[in-house]
């Protein structure tokens, strides 16, 4: 099971709702949408946030005079109140995405557990996923295993966090 270091900045410091939706669900290709910065609810609170600490600060008035405070905090409202992503196992995640189809074509529920895995037409997707995904803090599940056993053990370590 890889892991980066860099998972407790995609990690809620609460447990919203986003995150309660997308907890348990871990992706065909192992990505973890829990330490998904937009399925557990993270972008849209740090959007918010964002936009608080600039108002509330006024830096508007003393900040940059380059920057156009109008169209950033439009941009950082509708940010934060979009929708989070509800996981691909749940129809979000990405639009016809080809491993999603494979594993769902073969009744699996992730790539790890596929007997034809060696010889996958996915693997290089299935490694751009996964390395993105690690590039940027998420867990990712890369080894067959009890699979809520993972979750619990990654879970418990926002809860420790």
């Amino acid at each position: 099971m890889a892991r980066s270091r860099k998972g407790a900045a995609n990690q809620p410091k609460s447990k919203s709702p986003a995150f309660e939706n997308v907890k348990n669900q871990l992706a065909y290709c192992g990505l973890w949408c829990g330490s998904c910065s937009v399925g557990n609810g993270t972008v849209n609170e740090l959007a918010l946030k964002c936009a608080k600490t600039i108002t509330d600060y006024g830096v508007h008035e003393w900040g940059p005079k380059e920057a156009d405070y109008e169209a950033l905090l439009k941009g950082l409202s509708t940010i934060s109140s979009m929708e989070p992503c509800r996981g691909c196992l749940k129809g979000e995640g990405r639009t016809n995405c080809e491993i999603r189809a494979c594993a769902t074509e073969k009744r699996i529920t992730e790539c790890v557990g596929c007997e034809s895995r060696k010889a996958c037409q996915n693997s290089k997707l299935i490694h751009h996923m996964r390395s993105g995904a690690l590039r940027v803090g998420m867990k990712v599940k890369d080894k067959a295993g009890d699979s809520a056993k993972i979750l619990d053990k990654w879970i418990s370590e926002i809860d420790e966090g």
